[in-house]
This record gives C-alpha cells, structure tokens and sequence, in this order.
C-alpha cells in the first residue's frame, strides 16, 4: 500500500533519533497483541499519524497520491546513489515509465531487480518508493528497475498487470543493452507490489516467458475475498485499514471478476516451477496471514523459499528507510537476501 499519512513535519524525523527510553515515554504503554509488541517507534509514528491529520483512504484520490509522496520523502529520505535515469517504453495502452537505478562502483554484466511499488493499487509511483528503490539498489549492489504502471480507479484490473508485465518483458528483451545479466534478474515489490511480481512469476511458468532468477515479495496481497485472521486482528489503528483495503478493491476491480484469477491471488494458484524466493511480512500487518501463508504455499510446491517476518514492524516499513533504526535496519535484512538470491 503506501507510506504513512499525514506526518509531514520534518522535525518528526529527529524524534526518533531519541534514546528508546525517551521514545517510550512519548509513544505511551507497549502494545501487545498476540504475544507481539508492537516496536516503539511504530508506535509512536502511528500516534503522530493520528495526531497529524486524516488518513489516506479519507481523502479524493488524487490528494491522497500527493501525501503518499510527501510522506515517503519524509521517511525516506533521499538515500545516495551512483546514478538515476529515466526513460518510456512501449506499453500495451501507452508509454510505461521507467526509473533505473546504478549503485556506486558497479559494472556491467550486473544482477538486476525489477521493482513494482505497492500503493493499494491506486496510490504510489515513482517518487513513492524512491528511497526503497535507492537503498535496495546500494545495499545489494544490483540495478534496480522501477515501474510506473497505470494505477486505479482511472485504470482498473488488469491495467497494472498488463503494465508490469510489459516492463518486465521488455527489460528481459534488453539487458545485454543495459548492462544487465540476463540469467540474474529478479522481480520484487511491496504489497500490491507483492502481489503483480508474484503474478509475474506465476505467469512465467504458465507462458514460458521470461523467468525471474529471483522473487523479493514484501509483505504482498496473495488473495482477494478471502478474510484471515490478521486483516481481522489488525483492521483498525495499523495504518492499512479494513476501509483502506476496502477502498483499494473497490477501486481495482470492477465487479464482475473470478478473484481466483491467477493474476489477483497467487495463494488460491499452482506455484510449482516459479522461481526462490525470499517472503516478509510485518507482525502488525493485516496481511501477514496471507504473506506467510504464500511462503508455505511455495515450499509445499517444492520452490526455494525464505520466509521472515519482522515481528514487530508495521506494513509499509520499507519505505521508512531515514526512520528510527528498526526499519532501516529490516531493509538492511531485505537488501543483504536480495543480495543472496543474486549472487
């Protein structure tokens, strides 16, 4: 989905700088659930969240990319990077936005990740997931490859699908030209992310097209109607909200579609054949059920699989890569099996 709402005030970043003592007193009584506590600086970022104005699913569609966007700067920064780049290609109903990512030092020949940001299908771009992108390309020493794929309401299901594949065909197509490995490319995203790379893993095998060496699925949405006991759990106060979930499907998908599609739910799909893959998930998250159910669906069809949940984030902490210390320090765990899937 996206980056936390609201939070706007650059200051905020320093407090969580703070000692951790300090940062408990400002966040309040631990919070427990399940046998988890919830990591201090979650939340405290969710108490400010509140403080600070109306959430994202509370506002037109178009205001709530702009916060998505203004937020992800606050709590990603703008890590280093050797270069950024960006170009179009062809896509099946327009041109497809491309941002490329070089870390310092590499070479030619190099690994690769194809990234496809989350944003509930509806919020989230380029700029969105940039700091996501920027450190995942240093600290694994791989180009990174972002998509900017049509997003609903304007463009409903299966507009993001058709984009991401698209992308991802092309880079395949051209590697050599962009100085990529063709035999060490992955695809990975976040949540609604997730989801469109499993789909493109799944795809792969279905079509032989073009297979990734790798999966990097965060937190994803492996499943459409059906309930769990996470999204239960952690409905309310988690920041992804039942009616930020509910205002994402009903902006994705259009009514009248088999919600078994294999391009909406990869846990209700035969996986066998699709490439390894490293799966995380966030203890408070109402989608760590089925994040954690997709990582056991692709061990029991025999795929490589690791799986690791960081019990004590919330969703979206990949985005908060200038925050604190408990985030930065999971996408540092993030970039080093991105690392380890490519090597």
């Amino acid at each position: 989905m996206t980056g936390i709402g609201g939070v706007r005030d650059a200051t905020a970043r320093s407090i969580f700088k703070l000692p951790r003592s300090v940062l408990r007193r400002l966040a309040g009584a631990p919070v427990v659930i399940d046998g988890k506590t919830l990591d201090v600086e979650m939340q405290l970022l969710l108490r400010l969240q509140r403080l600070a104005g109306p959430p994202v699913e509370s506002l037109p569609v178009s205001k709530g990319r702009l916060q998505t966007v203004a937020t992800a700067r606050l709590i990603g920064g703008s890590p280093p990077i050797g270069a950024v780049t960006e170009r179009t290609i062809d896509g099946p109903d327009g041109p497809i936005g491309l941002r490329f990512y070089t870390p310092r030092g590499l070479v030619s020949g190099s690994p690769a990740l194809v990234y496809i940001h989350g944003g509930s299908f509806m919020h989230g771009d380029l700029d969105s997931h940039d700091a996501t992108c920027r450190t995942l390309a240093e600290k694994a020493q791989v180009r990174v490859i972002a998509v900017d794929y049509r997003l609903a309401p304007e463009s409903p299901f299966p507009a993001a699908v058709d984009d991401t594949w698209a992308a991802w065909t092309w880079v395949n197509a051209h590697a050599a030209s962009i100085g990529i490995d063709p035999t060490r490319i992955a695809v990975g995203g976040d949540s609604a992310g997730g989801n469109l790379s499993a789909g493109i893993a799944q795809r792969a095998v279905r079509e032989d097209g073009p297979a990734p060496a790798f999966q990097l699925l965060l937190y994803p949405v492996t499943q459409f109607g059906q309930p769990t006991k996470s999204r239960e759990m952690f409905a309310e106060g988690f920041y992804l909200s039942r009616e930020l979930m509910e205002l994402s499907n009903e902006s994705y998908l259009v009514g009248d579609e088999d919600l078994s599609d294999p391009r909406l739910s990869p846990l209700l799909n035969d996986p066998t054949g699709v490439a390894p893959a490293f799966v995380v998930t966030a203890g408070f998250d109402p989608l760590l059920d089925e994040g954690e159910a997709y990582a056991e669906h692709l061990r029991q069809a025999g795929v490589p699989v690791e799986y690791h949940c960081e019990e004590s984030l919330i969703h979206t902490f990949a985005n908060m890569t200038d925050l604190g210390r408990s985030a930065p320090a999971a996408v540092n765990r993030i970039a080093a099996a991105l690392q380890r899937g490519l090597s």
